[in-house]
């Protein structure tokens, strides 16, 4: 391997976006690995910038570092995602983002009307939400998250 293939952890961050602190934190957590030179400064190979790429696109999907290093572990030898791996990665991460998007819809058409709906429960509800009887449905936001509007006992 050239020395000109090594980038130094500065270089690393300047170039991925991202503080240095964040890549520390990655090799901590086994996402990127570096090596140390005879003075115990970290070099990281040039491919470690789409890992790093990978690693930032999963956590704007919101994915968590525990899923993100699931699915870099899922790569042969852990090796730098190749386009392929990539394809094979973002399709299992594909139904979450689907998902998210439609509760995000719900939520948006949910703003015109009371955004309080069953989804806290909220015992003055007399409009959708009477007596507070979402709440024995179970915890959460029940309509938020897509649970149908039916009638209510007593309504």
């Amino acid at each position: 391997m050239r020395p000109d293939d090594l980038l130094s952890i500065g270089a690393l961050a300047e170039r991925a976006g991202v503080a240095t602190s964040a890549l520390r934190f990655y090799e901590s957590r086994g996402l990127i690995e570096s090596t140390r030179t005879d003075g115990n400064q970290r070099r990281y190979r040039r491919a470690t910038l789409r890992r790093v790429a990978v690693i930032l696109a999963g956590q704007r999907l919101g994915l968590s570092l525990d899923e993100i290093e699931q699915a870099l572990r899922s790569l042969p030898g852990g090796r730098t995602p190749t386009a392929r791996d990539w394809a094979v990665l973002s399709a299992a991460w594909r139904q979450r983002l689907e998902d998210e998007i439609a509760q995000l819809e719900r939520l948006r058409d949910e703003l015109d009307e009371c955004i309080g709906c069953g989804c806290v429960s909220l015992e003055s509800c007399g409009i959708f939400n009477p007596g507070d009887a979402v709440g024995s449905r179970g915890p959460g936001a029940r309509y938020l998250h897509g649970e149908p509007r039916e009638p209510l006992a007593g309504n």
